[in-house]
């Protein structure tokens, strides 16, 4: 039976450059927008010359941190120094601003997405560890954008924890779920997400059956597809049409559309067109909010820099073990003896067992198999023009 409680805090601790979660080695790898805005910035310092002190300024300007370790204290896992790093990455589905499109503010940001990035020694390898959404947990007690503290809760949903008490909330909540520091976080919400594949050019996908979700505002046919940023969203955003119609299902898209992306970004060109580099790196920096260990361009560029021999078959992506609740079918909670296997790998700087993820069902299901990357050498002559459904716009639920 799993566990709606915190999935396991049984790592064993040493200290780490006096406790604040920076690691002496560098780097991360990501989904979403997080993995381009490293990948381009990697190429950024590969490219240097004369203008890079205008770059500089130009990018440094762009970047807006959070200062998580202020607002977290004390009251965190240690770390320990065994070359590895780990990254919270969430895509927030705030509707205000920019994002208004997307369907009315229901009272704040959630976390839409949320992914444990762990690298480990070496940076040749990283583990991704989706954390669904609608997963029921106990979240921890937070201090909320005006100083109040938010009561602890039980059986609430993972994302609410961003939304009651932002990114200092999501990263404790994940900290007391395994147990492992967070050393870093990174944040990207939807319209940075479609600029920065607008200015990648697109993303090359091939399809295996149709999809047409009129809430997401996608409609494929089988086939080859170059999606912008508005098809990419509406993509990783798709629910209700694959699957089961869970969010299960939507995280299997998302982890199919990262190895695609990886698949071909080196392939882009960024690295020989320096006009085209600095373009997509100034909408990378515009498009993220990291901590402020991250908040500036040089440390950015280290971060990035060991991130350039990473490709698909280096990232081993997994939803944390999860089953069906009992009592709220259209929710889920951890395996609790799975979701520890998971946490004490990372901890351990090892592989995620095959037999933690046998009896979960998240990693089950269809939806990952519908998207496959498509390469420059596979893709077909004709390009099929992914179509909006009616619909476009609205919220995915």
């Amino acid at each position: 039976m799993g566990d709606q409680s915190s999935a396991g805090t049984g790592r064993i601790n040493g200290g780490r450059d006096g406790g604040r979660g920076r690691r002496r080695k560098k780097p991360s790898t990501g989904r979403r927008a997080g993995a381009i805005t490293v990948w381009t910035l990697a190429g950024l310092l590969l490219a240097g010359g004369s203008g890079l002190g205008y770059v500089y300024f130009k990018l440094n300007g762009n970047i807006d941190g959070v200062d998580i370790n202020a607002r977290l204290g004390t009251d965190r896992p240690q770390d320990i120094d065994n070359g590895s790093l780990d990254i919270l990455l969430l895509g927030s589905d705030s509707r205000s601003g920019a994002n208004a499109r997307y369907g009315g503010d229901e009272g704040g940001a959630r976390a839409d997405t949320a992914m444990i990035v762990h690298l480990h020694d070496g940076r040749k390898k990283a583990s991704v560890v989706s954390i669904p959404r609608d997963t029921l947990i106990t979240r921890p007690p937070c201090v909320d954008d005006d100083g109040r503290t938010v009561p602890a809760e039980n059986r609430a949903m993972f994302n609410t924890a961003y939304e009651v008490g932002g990114p200092a909330c999501a990263v404790k909540t994940v900290e007391r779920m395994s147990g492992i520091r967070m050393d870093h976080y990174i944040e990207v919400d939807f319209t940075g997400f479609k600029r920065l594949i607008d200015a990648l050019g697109g993303v090359d996908i091939t399809t295996t059956e149709p999809i047409k979700d009129v809430k997401s505002g996608l409609n494929l046919a089988p086939g080859h597809h170059t999606l912008d940023g508005e098809q990419s969203l509406g993509l990783v955003r798709t629910r209700k049409s694959v699957g089961d119609g869970s969010d299960l299902g939507r995280i299997q898209l998302q982890q199919a559309f990262m190895k695609a992306f990886l698949a071909q970004v080196k392939e882009v060109g960024v690295l020989t067109n320096p006009t085209k580099l600095l373009d997509i790196a100034d909408t990378a920096t515009k498009a993220i909010t990291p901590d402020s260990e991250l908040d500036s361009v040089p440390e950015l560029m280290t971060f990035a820099q060991g991130l350039t021999g990473l490709g698909p078959s280096d990232v081993r992506m997994v939803t944390l073990p999860v089953e069906y609740d009992p009592i709220d079918p259209n929710r889920v909670i951890p395996l609790r003896g799975a979701a520890q296997q998971v946490w004490t790998a990372l901890g351990q700087d090892r592989p995620i067992p095959a037999d933690a993820l046998k009896d979960s069902a998240g990693d089950k299901g269809v939806a990952g198999a519908l998207v496959k990357g498509t390469t420059p050498d596979t893709a077909p002559k004709a390009t099929q023009k992914a179509e909006s459904a009616p619909g476009s716009g609205e919220a995915a639920g």
